[in-house]
């Protein structure tokens, strides 16, 4: 029987931090190089995840990376981004610049300055995470009318809804809302408040469910820090395992270069020590970072990988070891990654009509909007939610009942009885073009015109909440009709 040698490199804390002391991170933002992009360079001493931690700080600066290259084997990390803003444009506010230079180091050298934020004039916080609001999470079977009798719950009890999540992927949902007590504000934390709303809100999530359906509802207090959000919806349906229906591109389609299906394939080199895995699927948002966060939360750690887009498709190579220190030698951890790894890709895939809302912030208002689509017979797929002084941001994807587009007479009788001033609707995207989420980190970068257009198409989100205090300070100023270009 051949003998695996295992290559795990050992790594003394007390030696690390010395290392992190004499030789401290770098960041170098370069706009020299290439006439079209700027590049983001990083040095430094390695450790577990800190890839994950560079691609969310991007991601959450809503950056677009065309391009990456890593290298992070052994005791040093060096990372190389292609970047651009929303539109296409190098990086030229010296205020961004500088934030993105503290924010890449921010955990090694005590955070990032006030001053440096109050610069940047701008939300550069994940719009969802939340340290000072009660979370609750909650996995359940995706039913028509579930995030309704949820919310209604809350208010029936009387808290507030200060931010919220959803994801739906297959026939399953995730959901992270942030509450309040309503007539006080701030957290809950009182035990036996907590397990009275578990039990009311299990009453509901049990009558969704069949015989032997998964579910689950989960309550945690404010803490110093908390997961990112968007990763702990990762971390939730992967627990879920949504994963399991494999719906990634059988190897019989033939070549990889004329199918827009998701394809992985797994390799090793054992002489190298290496699992080499190649993503190829169409190019979206968040593309980066959802795979890099699948590999990290299943102890994958990347060595050395390459990612970049061709056309529409994004072509991602990543050289891994587990984390103590062997390749993927079984098939059945082959199989697994595999399944996780389009499970990620494809689960922030967004389907349905969007609506956007901007109005004044009340309790019951996320019961009364969700209320609203389940009685004009419309299916949640996605949600997010959040709230900017005293008003309320949301956007929501919906479907009929039978996962169609929206009838528009349905539109116009919500767009009547919410508000017309308040609702803007987007083109509802098909499954091969749906772009997935409203804030955009991709991969691509095309020079085409036509994929420049779509980039600006996607991005229409993004714009509609970094000008959330814009459209926040003229609410109930004047009355104004929005619509999608």
């Amino acid at each position: 029987m051949e003998m695996q040698v295992a290559y795990q490199p050992y790594f003394d804390p007390e030696f690390d931090s010395l290392i992190e002391r004499m030789y401290p991170p770098r960041v170098c933002i370069d706009n020299e190089t290439y006439p079209d992009c700027t590049l983001v360079k990083v040095d430094s001493a390695n450790k577990q995840g800190i890839l994950l931690e560079m691609v969310q700080v991007l991601t959450d600066l809503d950056l677009v990376i065309s391009k990456s290259y890593i290298s992070s084997d052994g005791g040093w990390f060096m990372d190389v981004f292609h970047v651009t803003d929303q539109l296409g444009n190098k990086l030229t506010d010296e205020s961004l610049i500088l934030y993105i230079q503290q924010a890449l180091c921010a955990s090694r050298r005590g955070g990032i300055s006030k001053e440096i934020q109050k610069r940047l004039k701008r939300s550069t916080r994940p719009r969802h995470v939340s340290t000072e609001h009660t979370a609750l999470e909650i996995t359940v079977t995706n039913r028509p009318g579930v995030m309704s009798e949820i919310s209604a719950v809350l208010f029936e009890l009387g808290y507030r809804v200060t931010a919220a999540v959803v994801w739906t992927h297959k026939n399953r949902a995730a959901l992270i809302l942030y509450i309040e007590d309503g007539s006080q504000g701030g957290p809950i934390i009182d035990p036996k408040q907590l397990a009275h709303i578990q039990e009311q809100l299990e009453i509901v999530v049990e009558a969704h469910h069949g015989e032997g359906e998964r579910m689950s509802v989960r309550l945690t207090t404010p803490a110093a820090s908390q997961t990112h959000t968007e990763r702990r919806l990762h971390q939730l349906m992967s627990a879920d395992r949504d994963y399991e229906d494999w719906r990634g591109c059988e190897a019989s389609c033939g070549e990889w270069q004329g199918c827009t299906r998701t394809h992985v394939s797994i390799e090793n080199y054992k002489d190298r020590g290496y699992s080499v895995v190649n993503v190829w699927s169409r190019d979206r948002p968040k593309l980066l970072f959802d795979t890099v966060c699948a590999l990290t939360d299943m102890q994958y750690v990347v060595c050395h990988a390459a990612v970049s887009s061709k056309g529409i498709m994004a072509d991602q190579e990543y050289f891994i070891r587990q984390k103590n220190g062997r390749i993927l030698d079984t098939e059945s951890e082959k199989i697994k990654l595999t399944r996780c790894l389009v499970g990620a890709i494809e689960r922030r895939v967004s389907h349905g009509l969007r609506l956007d809302i901007c109005t004044r912030d009340r309790r019951g208002l996320l019961s009364d909007v969700t209320r609203l689509f389940r009685e004009n017979g419309l299916t949640i797929t996605r949600a997010e939610l959040g709230t900017s002084g005293e008003n309320a941001i949301a956007s929501f994807y919906v479907t009929d009942i039978s996962g169609h587009d929206v009838n528009r007479s349905i539109i116009d009788a919500i767009r009547k009885e919410i508000g017309e001033s308040v609702l803007v609707v987007h083109r509802s995207p098909s499954c091969s073009d749906s772009h997935g989420s409203s804030s955009s980190t991709t991969i691509s970068r095309s020079s085409s015109i036509q994929d420049s257009d779509n980039r600006q198409k996607f991005s229409l989100g993004n714009l509609f909440w970094s000008h959330l205090e814009w459209l926040s300070s003229n609410f109930g100023n004047h009355s104004t009709v929005m619509r999608s270009s």
